[in-house]
Parts: C-alpha cells; structure tokens; sequence
C-alpha cells in the first residue's frame, strides 16, 4: 500500500500537483477539523460513490489517526485505483507537524 506523509502532502499541494484530497471522516468530526480543499465521502459511503474518484491523478486518504483512511486506500487498491495512498498519520499529524491551528480531538 501506498503511503505519504503530511509534509510531502503539503509539498505537493504547494507546488500545485492536481491531486484529491480524500477525507473518509464522519460530518461531526469535519465540524472539529478539516482540510478546507479536502473531497470528503465517509467511510460508509466510498463503495457508492467510487464513480466520484479519479482515475487519472493521485488521491490521498486521511482519516483522524490513519486506520480508516488504511481500509480505504486498501480498497481502492483492490478496485484498481493504484493512484491512492494513505496519509499517515491522517489529520492529527496534519495538526502537529503542518497547521496547529487545526485543533486536535
């Protein structure tokens, strides 16, 4: 499975890379913290909306700490997106290490 970490996100995302950000969270922890140019579809709703994700360029999973963004990236592997990979990390470490204003939870 893919990885990258925050830092190589923020690059990447600096120098203009078209990439999605793909946050899997649920709506009451995106109310606590968010990545304002993230693509969000929960979890629960990835299965159904796959037709929402590009072939054509990377996605990034972020989840809270990196365990459902993992499932995630697993499967679109499986489905044949070998554009995914996870954040590790997910946007606790984006908190920590990029944008402390970010509030941790």
């Amino acid at each position: 499975m893919n990885e990258i970490s925050v830092t190589e996100l923020k690059r990447r995302h600096d120098a203009g890379e078209d990439l999605m950000l793909l946050d899997v969270r649920e709506p009451d922890e995106l109310e606590i913290a968010s990545i304002p140019w993230a693509t969000v579809i929960p979890v629960a709703e990835i299965p159904a909306r796959m037709d929402e994700l590009p072939r054509d360029k990377p996605i990034v999973v972020m989840c809270h700490a990196g365990g459902r963004s993992t499932r995630v990236t697993q499967f679109l592997e499986a489905n044949g997106y070998d554009n995914a990979s996870n954040l590790t990390g997910g946007i606790t470490a984006w908190s920590a290490q990029i944008d402390p204003s970010v509030p941790t939870y």
